[in-house]
């Protein structure tokens, strides 16, 4: 765990502690990005009704890119980063690029076998992977983490599987991709404090993007008509679940530790049950409403949010 977040877990949440505030801050731009991600379900199941899986996520990722330019020439970093370097921030982008085209890529095409909601459960499981992968560098875990990811996890079971559903093509390629979804989130929280954010999203949705095109135009076929037809999904899909979402992602693991942090983007998968039911008449039944408050509780869990108030008490 960081620094911050340890002191901000043995502080009073009313307290002045500039930690707390910035810990408090990453939370909910990690939230707001979880429901962006998750509301891009819907966009990335109606967009391969006319694009590949690969052609809608090359185009998609190639939209983030460029949308970030124009914030890189009007934003400038003010306060270079001590430890950045061009070196380094290339070879970052570039290594967050090809683990952001495996895991998307695994998830589009399995999209296609499997249903939203077993997506979003198999796909998740990165909460718990976020952990384990860590142990092998070092990262240390507190109890009360490992149990929240365990009762998120139990949520988005209860939230996305139906009694007697197996598992099929499409549920091993999301298994495969939640390997890649969660050593990106690892690698996000390393290279976050070190580089500048919008040059790191940048690189890494153009080295997506080019990589999603060079397999699509050998196996797919892309035409204007078809990216017409998609020009909604493409534009939610490119310009907020890519551009704003995952730069947000970048953002909010400044502060927050890798574990910490995939819980809470895990709740992608309560957006996309909400999305679904918004925006394609579905609705939730009494098993998923279950799934949504366990996946809550062991977000708060994780954060240890249950037991600070008592702790914090001062003596008498």
């Amino acid at each position: 765990m960081s620094r911050s977040t340890d002191r901000l877990s043995s502080n009073s949440p009313h307290s002045n502690n500039p930690d707390a505030g910035q810990t408090l801050q990453s939370d909910a731009i990690l939230m707001l990005t979880a429901a962006i991600w998750g509301f891009a379900f819907v966009a990335q199941r109606v967009g391969m009704e006319h694009l590949g899986p690969f052609s809608f996520n090359g185009i998609r990722f190639l939209m983030g890119s460029l949308a970030l330019l124009p914030l890189l020439w009007l934003l400038p970093d003010k306060k270079p980063h001590p430890t950045s370097t061009p070196k380094g921030v290339w070879f970052g982008g570039l290594a967050l690029g090809l683990l952001l085209f495996c895991g998307a890529s695994l998830q589009q095409v399995g999209l296609q076998y499997t249903t939203a909601g077993k997506a979003g459960f198999i796909t998740g499981l990165y909460i718990v992977l976020v952990p384990v992968i860590g142990l092998f560098f070092a990262q240390k875990t507190r109890s009360i983490t490992w149990f929240g990811a365990l009762i998120a996890l139990a949520g988005l079971y209860f939230l996305t599987i139906e009694k007697g559903s197996g598992i099929n093509k499409g549920d091993v390629l999301e298994l495969i991709g939640s390997v890649f979804w969660a050593a990106h989130v690892l690698l996000v929280g390393w290279l976050a404090p070190k580089h500048n954010t919008l040059t790191l999203s940048s690189i890494q949705f153009a080295v997506c993007g080019v990589l999603s095109l060079a397999v699509a135009l050998p196996l797919e076929t892309i035409t204007i008509d078809a990216i017409g037809k998609s020009w909604l999904p493409l534009a939610y899909a490119g310009l907020m679940s890519t551009a704003i979402a995952y730069t947000l992602q970048i953002v909010g693991q400044k502060k927050a530790p890798a574990a910490h942090a995939s819980i809470i983007l895990s709740l992608e998968a309560v957006f996309a049950v909400l999305g679904g039911w918004l925006l394609l008449d579905e609705h939730l039944t009494e098993r998923a409403l279950i799934g949504c408050g366990l996946m809550m509780a062991g977000m708060l869990i994780s954060q240890d949010l249950f037991f600070k108030k008592n702790r914090a008490k001062p003596s008498v």
